[in-house]
């Protein structure tokens, strides 16, 4: 007596879920507990390594086969059933459309999850246990033509999505663009955020890529898609931020080394500290509201408060030979403050 385990992951024009692989691997579970020899085979794209493909099996070496989970119907099972015509043929964890249906009634036992008449049951799909793998969110472009000759955005997106095809994780497609008439995308900076913050680790081309994930505290893997280094590699430095990745550096053996240390809890300690940090852009704000205290003919604009601030630090930087005079966005909270 052996067993054959097939489903709509194993046939060749079928489409493969994941309830449909947790019912196969639930079914498996209950033969090997029972004893009972068996095989589980898959389709040429489903097909593990070392796996069994459905097209390689030998229909002479079972005595019973088992279809599970999806519809008990098409054209698909009816081939099963000729291909397989001496084996005892069970249906098991199936929907039932309609029970005179030649290829459902070609089944010896129907064991539905859900048939016309009868209560539906709980998914098969429901009874393996979940094996968590990371969640990777994934900033990919072809664009920024602003960089010339320079660009490499063709190869590295190309190498990046070689190798995370290979990777066992969770990977999420994401976008930094906005657009509240497109539901596939965040309409706000809030709702990109709050996707950044549910993730292990985040790999990016792209620059605020970097930048939301290390102020939401999630390590990242920068890949600077320029050759030379362009903004991906300057922001990396702004935030002395160690994994990245150069446009001439893209090789898999690089980039599972700097994956693995992103999702170790020395990267996610890392990427706190980050988050951690004074807020960011201080000192280009303060260049810019200097800026806008100049009137148009050059002259600084007069505010009491802010003069007062400048004398007091520089008396008192004078005495201790530094430069204590605050800057215009310091100076006018403290003026707040004293109000």
């Amino acid at each position: 007596m052996r067993t054959l385990v097939v489903g709509w992951s194993s046939v060749l024009h079928g489409e493969a879920t994941a309830g449909d692989v947790l019912a196969m691997d639930a079914v498996a579970d209950a033969l090997s507990t029972a004893g009972i020899p068996h095989d589980v085979a898959w389709s040429a794209v489903m097909c593990p390594p070392g796996g069994l493909r459905l097209d390689a099996a030998d229909p002479a070496r079972y005595t019973h086969l088992l279809f599970v989970c999806g519809p008990a119907t098409g054209r698909s099972i009816a081939e099963l059933h000729e291909r397989f015509a001496h084996c005892r043929r069970i249906a098991v964890g199936v929907s039932v459309l309609d029970p005179e249906d030649p290829v459902t009634a070609g089944f010896h036992r129907v064991i539905a999850r859900d048939r016309p008449g009868a209560p539906g049951r709980r998914d098969l799909a429901a009874r393996a246990v979940p094996q968590l793998v990371p969640v990777l969110g994934v900033y990919l472009t072809s664009g920024q033509h602003e960089y010339g000759a320079r660009r490499r955005h063709d190869t590295v997106r190309s190498g990046l999505e070689e190798w995370l095809g290979g990777l066992d994780a969770a990977r999420l497609p994401l976008d930094t663009r906005l657009d509240p008439r497109d539901w596939r995308l965040p309409a706000t900076a809030a709702q990109a955020g709050s996707v950044i913050a549910r993730l292990d680790t985040v790999v990016t081309m792209r620059m605020h890529g970097l930048v939301l994930a290390l102020r939401a505290g999630v390590p990242v893997l920068a890949v600077d898609p320029v050759a030379g280094g362009g903004k991906v590699t300057a922001q990396a430095r702004a935030w002395d931020w160690p994994a990245v990745v150069g446009a001439d550096e893209l090789d898999g053996g690089r980039l599972d080394e700097q994956l693995r240390w992103c999702l170790s809890p020395d990267g996610r300690s890392a990427a706190g500290a980050r988050a951690a940090k004074a807020p960011s852009g201080f000192e280009q704000l303060d260049e810019l509201v200097r800026e806008l205290l100049v009137d148009p003919a050059g002259a600084p604009v007069h505010d009491p408060d802010r003069a007062f601030d400048r004398e007091l630090a520089g008396r008192l930087g004078g005495d201790l030979g530094i430069d204590l005079a605050p800057g215009p966005l310091e100076a006018a909270e403290a003026g707040r403050n004293r109000r």
